[in-house]
């Protein structure tokens, strides 16, 4: 009685406070439904499985209660929404012999009675996916309202009914490891509570209730642990769409293999899959179709595996799942792999010798020792490959991959020198260009060069060349898998700073744990970091590229990077050198020049890596001007302040602030700071001292008889660089040489004035101005 109503609520409805546990009731159809009292903590919010809730669901679905409410609007399955509460996987394929000939209805879900269920095997949860009605309540008035749900992609959106997906959602529930779901005490309702709201939420029934918190549930787990949360960041071993068959059903996927984990999902784009399967320890065979009896397949599941290429993967302690794939190639790429994340390519022969020998030596952790290190498949060989040394998806990679090897020939085989490098850079480029387009093909480039190293002859350029071009790929991407670990070994078996090869080990050791630390690169290495590479030998420089950095009083910095650095990187080297704080602390960034020549500038991001920028850079010169400039332009570095507020004030070392003032100086030069003709005087007088320090007054006569001082000439320089344009422009020869002795009496005003007393000076008026420090920022609609 003592709780405020909200206006038309109903007469048992109530206000929920923070901390206070009060029972919330709402008046539903002319009966009071209690939402919750005390909440759960959060280790017993989660339900348990019940194997009965589908079967009671169908139940419920098919009586003619529900029949009514199950929408079947056709733009509704046009867009692909399930118009089934009962399972994510609603849209598979129904085999003939899972059709039941016992319904009546109408709608297309209520005509297949499937053989099995789905999302209640034993294997675990899969399910991801649904979509249904449930009621909700209103976040302004409180009552209940109902909506169509789609949960898809780890997030929900809700609509007023099934036809209107095709239009803007009324609301949108982002899903992450944070959220909870608290059971209500009503046997339908439920509480989904997110960082930023708590959703209260009513099932028709309490299957339909068990089925939806089941299914959330099940994403929080996949979002909490498996390494889906990372996908984007992650680079899985092989990728494709394969048919899916389980328990008599069919469904086209893209999948995925991600470490140890075979992720598939609906399409290419979507970043929740819709299940999964933990191959460690699995079972994984070719399907022999040699067999007869039906008692050697899944109930259902024969009809599917007519296909020429089917694998069966049985994880531990779970069901076989089918995998139907369209070409031998990719079938063995798809067995080697999943054979390899299962941990049982040691007992299966699988792959080529090349892998297969790899594994061997995986067997005898890489015993420096053993004779498996110079086994001819492993060792190089004069004669080119004629089959690739690596387990390839189809033939037309498997012909990418020998032309890979012949441009590593030409890199190789042709002495690298200064006048010819550009020759070497357009190779290198290319190949790993090829690489980077097709991720396949990574492993094989490994492959490759370490086959092409292990055990030539010494002291040969063409070794040392083949080390080089390997340099540069530990930069840009790395290989998967075992083959990662064969590339660790290799390297610790031939590192040896006592040679060139050797040093050329270290220096891919230490750029392959930076790569790992950092992650790959997004584009083909650049012509400076080639040049660096072939020219001057990496291991002597811990950063072994430089550039220069550019400062808006005409100073640069010449600062050191590798193959891995990222710009926050790069800028924290550079702040210690000229002793300023860091960028959240001081609003400075890095900028880049525009390569068409335009006056534009970019702001380079953070978790951008310098090889990066500089090679994005560089293709995008060449674009705009073909056969122009290569080699002799190159990507201009500025470091100036981005973002001016008052709390940068505190702590300002005295770098910032003379940077700061040149940045002002320019915009009052630009007229882009208002200031009058007076003022402008005294602030170019500020800076002139800062520059050149105290003005001194001297004459020489010139052969023509007239006086051309220094003096006059720095006069002259001071004007051009430091007072607005746009008064300049308005003077003639008269009001000029009136302007160069008004700017001299200011400047010997400031004669033993310190740069730092100057500089304070400069700002204090600067920062008068109500705008100091707002900026103007091109933006697209």
């Amino acid at each position: 009685s003592t709780l405020p109503q909200y206006p038309g609520a109903g007469p048992f409805t109530q206000l929920i406070y923070k901390n206070v546990n009060v029972p919330v009731y709402t008046t539903l159809k002319g009966k009071a439904t209690q939402i919750s009292s005390v909440p759960l903590p959060d280790d017993d919010s989660s339900s348990e499985d019940d194997s009965s809730s589908l079967a009671s669901l169908r139940a419920s679905i098919l009586s003619p209660e529900r029949k009514s409410s199950v929408p079947g609007s056709p733009r509704a399955v046009k867009r692909g929404v399930s118009m089934s509460s009962i399972s994510s996987e609603s849209d598979y394929a129904i085999p003939p012999d899972a059709y039941s000939l016992d319904s009546d209805y109408s709608e297309p879900e209520h005509k297949v009675q499937r053989t099995s269920s789905y999302s209640c095997e034993s294997s675990g949860p899969e399910t991801l996916e649904k979509s249904g009605y449930l009621l909700k309540m209103g976040s302004q008035v409180k009552a209940w309202k109902r909506r169509w749900f789609v949960l898809r992609n780890g997030e929900i959106l809700y609509y007023k009914s099934p036809s209107d997906v095709i239009r803007k959602p009324q609301g949108q529930i982002e899903l992450n490891p944070s959220c909870c779901i608290i059971r209500g005490e009503g046997a339908q309702t439920f509480q989904l509570v997110t960082e930023k709201k708590t959703f209260f939420l009513t099932a028709d029934s309490p299957n339909i209730l068990e089925e939806w918190i089941r299914v959330l549930q099940n994403i929080l787990k996949v979002q909490a642990s498996s390494p889906i949360a990372v996908e984007t960041r992650a680079k899985p071993t092989v990728r494709g769409w394969l048919t899916k068959v389980k328990h008599g059903h069919s469904k086209l996927v893209w999948c995925s293999l991600v470490g140890k984990v075979f992720y598939y999902f609906r399409n290419q784009e979507d970043k929740l899959p819709l299940g999964l399967l933990q191959m460690r320890e699995a079972s994984v065979q070719e399907v022999d179709r040699s067999c007869d009896s039906d008692e050697d397949y899944e109930a259902g599941d024969r009809g599917f595996l007519s296909c020429h290429c089917t694998l069966v993967v049985q994880p531990k302690d779970q069901s076989p799942t089918y995998l139907l794939i369209g070409t031998k190639q990719e079938k063995d790429a798809w067995l080697y792999h999943l054979t390899v994340a299962a941990g049982n390519s040691a007992t299966l022969k699988v792959g080529t010798e090349y892998e297969q020998l790899i594994g061997k030596l995986m067997d005898v952790e890489g015993d420096p020792e053993s004779v498996l290190w110079k086994s001819e498949a492993l060792s190089f060989c004069k004669e080119g490959l004629r089959s690739p040394l690596t387990t390839l998806p189809s033939e037309a990679l498997q012909t990418e991959a020998l032309k890979l090897f012949k441009s590593c020939q030409l890199f190789i085989n042709v002495l690298v020198e200064s006048p010819s490098v550009d020759y070497h850079t357009s190779l290198a480029q290319n190949a790993l260009q090829v690489c980077l387009t097709h991720p396949e093909l990574q492993n094989e480039m490994y492959c490759q060069l370490m086959k092409q190293t292990n055990h030539r002859t010494p002291h040969n350029y063409s070794l040392t060349q083949c080390w080089q071009l390997l340099s540069l790929c530990v930069a840009l991407f790395l290989p998967q898998q075992h083959f990662l670990w064969y590339l660790k070994q290799y390297l610790q078996h031939n590192a040896d700073p006592r040679t060139e090869v050797g040093k050329y080990a270290v220096y891919c050791q230490r750029s392959l744990e930076r790569t790992l630390q950092k992650g790959e690169r997004e584009a083909k290495p650049s012509r400076l970091e080639i040049v660096s590479i072939l020219l001057r030998n990496p291991y002597h420089h811990s950063l072994p590229f430089s550039i220069p950095v550019h400062f808006m009083n005409n100073t640069y910095q010449v600062v050191g990077f590798d193959g891995s650095t990222t710009v926050e990187e790069f800028l924290n080297t550079l702040n210690q050198r000229i002793g300023m704080r860091k960028p959240q602390l001081t609003g400075f960034a890095l900028f880049t020049d525009d390569p068409s020549g335009k006056d534009l500038e970019h702001c380079l991001q953070p978790s951008s890596k310098i090889c990066d920028v500089i090679s994005k850079w560089e293709q995008a010169l060449k674009e705009l001007h073909p056969g122009k400039n290569e080699g002799t332009r190159i990507v201009r570095l500025t470091y100036k302040n981005r973002l001016r507020f008052r709390s940068q004030v505190k702590g300002e070392t005295e770098r910032e602030r003379l940077l700061l003032v040149y940045q002002v100086n320019d915009e009052v030069q630009q007229g882009l700071f208002p200031v009058n003709k007076e003022l402008a005087l005294e602030v170019a007088a500020l800076i002139a001292q800062v520059e050149y320090g105290d003005f001194e007054r001297s004459g020489v006569s010139s052969p023509t008889g007239s006086t051309q001082s220094k003096s006059q000439l720095i006069l002259l320089q001071a004007l051009e660089r430091f007072y607005p344009k746009h008064y300049k422009q308005e003077c003639n020869t008269e009001q000029l040489r009136d302007l160069t002795e008004r700017l001299a009496s200011k400047w010997l005003m400031l004669r033993g004035c310190s740069a730092s007393e100057c500089v304070r000076i400069y700002l204090t008026v600067a920062r008068k101005w109500p705008l100091f420090g707002a900026k103007l920022f091109n933006a697209k609609a």
